[in-house]
């Protein structure tokens, strides 16, 4: 079967979508993904997307790290006798 509606969103967007990613700086590239910089929503491509969302990853992730080792070591000095 034939799939006569992929992509019909894209096609209502000014150049079917497709322009300079502002974060990246890549030309004629489709910028489909709207996402906040610096305070503006832009619209930027999907490899600049992924790459925002793995640094975000990154972080909550050794966030996550720090308050596992701190937590020990707060339980360790609340059960210690005091003299």
């Amino acid at each position: 079967m034939s799939k006569a509606h992929r992509g019909t969103g894209v096609r209502k967007e000014p150049n079917h979508g497709r322009g300079k990613c502002p974060r990246c700086g890549k030309d004629n590239i489709k910028t489909l993904y709207e996402q906040e910089i610096d305070g503006q929503k832009v619209k930027i491509c999907k490899y600049c997307k992924a790459t925002l969302k793995n640094i975000a990853q990154k972080q909550a992730r050794s966030g996550k790290a720090a308050a596992a080792k701190a937590a020990p070591a707060a339980e360790a000095t609340a059960e210690a006798p005091q003299a």
